[in-house]
């Protein structure tokens, strides 16, 4: 279910995210806010549903990019891999600390998706892309702390029996 749940949610904030954008003007700056549900997913789902929809997320935001095919599917599989290791060693808990940590994993994101364009696409250096990073990862945490109260009601809402057994 937080497959289906988690594919629908990536539409629609993909859908969202590239309307706020352009009525917003931000030509170079982007809400990534596929990294935000991928975070999430690393936190809470199990290993087998949580990378299919990190591979299914990712795959989405392939289709609606333009980049490099596959680039986003594997970096939204590999966050997702390395985000289930955090909790090992920091506690995630809250708001601020989603926040903090969905910022971190669009840092890694954003810094592996600009050294794989810049390997397959030699038309523009990588300084525009390391000029728009630190809006772009302001305006993720933004996102994340919006979202988290979503994302966490979806989760609860997966959470309760259902049939007779209540």
């Amino acid at each position: 279910m937080k497959f289906l749940v988690s594919v629908a949610l990536a539409l629609a904030l993909l859908t969202l995210e590239s309307v706020l954008v352009k009525q917003a003007g931000l030509e170079l700056g982007r809400i990534d806010v596929t990294v935000v549900l991928v975070a999430f997913l690393a936190l809470r789902a199990s290993l087998l549903e949580g990378t299919f929809s990190a591979f299914s997320v990712g795959y989405l935001l392939d289709l609606m990019s333009g980049q490099p095919t596959w680039l986003y599917t594997f970096l939204a599989v590999f966050i997702f891999l390395v985000g289930r290791l955090v909790p090992t060693f920091v506690e995630v808990r809250g708001p601020l600390a989603f926040a903090l940590f969905a910022m971190g994993a669009d840092v890694g994101h954003s810094l592996l998706a600009t050294f794989f364009t810049w390997l397959t696409v030699k038309e523009d250096g990588p300084g525009s892309q390391l000029a728009e990073m630190p809006l772009q990862v302001a305006l993720t945490g933004i996102a994340a702390l919006a979202l988290y109260p979503l994302l966490r009601r979806f989760e609860a809402s997966q959470e309760r029996p259902t049939g007779l057994l209540r």
